[in-house]
C-alpha cells in the first residue's frame, strides 16, 4: 500500500525559512512527478511547484526565487525549502504524486498527503 508522509510544518516569523518532506512509500516503480500545492482558508488549493522525474520544476509566481523544490529518486521524497516566507504563504501544504507506478501493475496514480500546517506570523 502506498503512502505518503509529510513533515516539516511549523510556525514562522515572516522572514524565516521552513523544510517541508514528502516520504512515499510501499512497492514503488516509479514516479513521474511530486509536488506541493496548498490551501489557504477560504481559498481553493493552488499549485506551489511541482518536479519532474528528470527534474525540471515549476513554480507558482507568488514564491518563485523564495522556494525550492527538489526530489530523492532513490528515496521517493520530495522536499520543499521555503525561504524568506510571508504571512500570506500561511496554508495547510499538500504533497501530490502523479503518474505513480507499483510493482506488477501498469496502471499509472495519483496520491496526495494528509497535509501539513505552515503559519507565518507577521
Amino acid at each position: 500500500q502506498v503512502q505518503l508522509v509529510e513533515s516539516g510544518g511549523g510556525l514562522v516569523q515572516a522572514g524565516g525559512s521552513l523544510r517541508l518532506a514528502c516520504a512515499v512509500s510501499g512497492p514503488i516503480v516509479s514516479i513521474n512527478r511530486m509536488g506541493w500545492y496548498r490551501q489557504a482558508p477560504g481559498k481553493q488549493r493552488e499549485l506551489v511547484a511541482t518536479m519532474a522525474s528528470g527534474g525540471s520544476a515549476n513554480y507558482a509566481e507568488s514564491v518563485k526565487g523564495r522556494f525550492t523544490i527538489s526530489r530523492d529518486n532513490a528515496k521517493a521524497t520530495t522536499y520543499l525549502q521555503m525561504n524568506d516566507l510571508k504571512p500570506e504563504d500561511t496554508a495547510v501544504y499538500y504533497c501530490n504524486v502523479q503518474g505513480l507506478r507499483v510493482v506488477l501493475d501498469e496502471r499509472e496514480y495519483d496520491y496526495w498527503g494528509q497535509g501539513t500546517q505552515v503559519t507565518v506570523s507577521s
